[in-house]
């Protein structure tokens, strides 16, 4: 049976089937806000604090979303108000297992946990999001055939959702709700438009263009891990099977395969000793001996910002964002560490020495800010902007 969707008016007011219109002097005699509403089709993303800090629900203002980041281990789940600002978060095991029914009334039950959190009832949540990792067909909100979540494939994990938490649901891949995150209260915030990349156990991507998440006509919009850098015959060879692909020189499977490979052709080390001592080779040791002063670390370092720099430059000709932003776990420190600014020094200069000269010279390119809390804060501004276009609808 569908859910009934709640209408929301222009002034961000939620009217729920079969209840009495929630108005600001009902909400207000339960809360204090500190400052008026916002009309519902406003709404500053800039001058805030950090998005994934908890803020305090007194100066929240609605309408209230939610969103929900699953991934294979970890399914994150956060109350957003109409600012982005993150009012409750919780965190609970994916148990991937025990089979999709049973995580999606996980998430159903967290959805209406964050709420109750804050004093609210589960009904006063405009709209849900969910992100999730692909292969999936966004319009139909099914998964395909997700690597991370074996014996979920074809799935219709939007509505189980739905109806679990008896919350209209938007759907979308979870590295395109990490870019609308960022896009709406992180490092894109000020950008009209933008690519993110994350950059983890493969590289993901989402471009935002014109305030809207590009999904493509197949639901494989963005898929910028698997552009062509290399077209040898020599080429690695990407996760997917094919040769060539960004994922195979930029991941952090590929930092650490290439780095094994420089090992085994005698390349003096330091971490050499630290193998030898039962350490285990990843981008973090790697990371650690090249801040140390490893000449081969450093050199993998700078090696993966360059064939970086060399995707962002492609992606940068084709789609001519304002900024390119780069995320995930593998950024060697971030702009905090050294190692991290060197790397994206890197990065730019590769893009200054190929790109146009005004693109080159008017695309920025930095760090994300909302670190592993980008995905369930995209997936509420998606859902966000899923309610202020029901709005439209119901009032053209």
């Amino acid at each position: 049976m569908p859910i009934a969707r709640p209408q929301i008016t222009l002034d961000g007011d939620i009217v729920t089937p079969m209840e009495r219109p929630y108005n600001r002097g009902t909400l207000q005699s339960r809360r204090t806000f500190a400052r008026r509403y916002h009309a519902f089709f406003r709404g500053n993303r800039h001058h805030m604090p950090p998005a994934s800090e908890v803020s305090d629900f007194n100066d929240a203002e609605t309408p209230f979303f939610v969103g929900v980041d699953v991934g294979g281990t970890n399914i994150k789940v956060g109350l957003l108000d109409n600012e982005g600002r993150t009012l409750a978060k919780l965190s609970l095991p994916t148990d991937a297992a025990q089979g999709p029914e049973a995580s999606v009334q996980r998430m159903g039950t967290a959805v209406h946990e964050v709420a109750e959190r804050t004093g609210l009832k589960p009904e006063q949540i405009a709209w849900v999001g969910l992100g999730t990792p692909g292969t999936m067909d966004i319009p139909a909100g099914k998964l395909l055939e997700p690597p991370n979540l074996p014996g979920w494939e074809g799935f219709p994990i939007r509505d189980r959702l739905s109806e679990a938490c008896d919350r209209p649901v938007t759907f979308a891949n979870d590295a395109a709700a990490a870019a609308y995150g960022e896009f709406w209260v992180g490092s894109g915030r000020d950008l009209h438009s933008m690519v993110f990349l994350t950059l983890g156990t493969g590289v993901g991507c989402g471009i935002i263009v014109g305030g809207l998440s590009l999904e493509g006509e197949h639901s494989h919009g963005a898929e910028c891990g698997h552009i062509i850098i290399d077209f040898n015959e020599d080429a690695r060879v990407c996760s997917c099977g094919q040769p060539g692909h960004l994922e195979a020189y930029a991941s952090a499977v590929a930092v650490v395969k290439r780095t094994a490979e420089a090992l085994e052709e005698e390349r003096d080390s330091s971490l050499r000793q630290r193998l030898q001592a039962g350490e285990e080779l990843t981008p973090l040791l790697i990371a650690e001996e090249a801040e140390g002063g490893d000449a081969l670390s450093l050199e993998i370092v700078l090696e993966t910002a360059r064939y970086l720099g060399v995707g962002v430059v492609s992606l940068m000709h084709t789609i001519d964002p304002n900024g390119v932003v780069l995320g995930g776990a593998m950024n060697f420190g971030g702009e905090k560490s050294e190692l991290g600014q060197r790397f994206l020094q890197r990065v730019r200069q590769e893009v200054s020495a190929r790109a146009f000269p005004i693109p080159a010279q008017n695309t920025s390119v930095n760090f994300a800010a909302l670190g592993g809390d980008a995905g369930y804060i995209g997936a509420a501004g998606l859902a966000r902007q899923a309610a202020r276009q029901s709005a439209r609808n119901s009032t053209s």
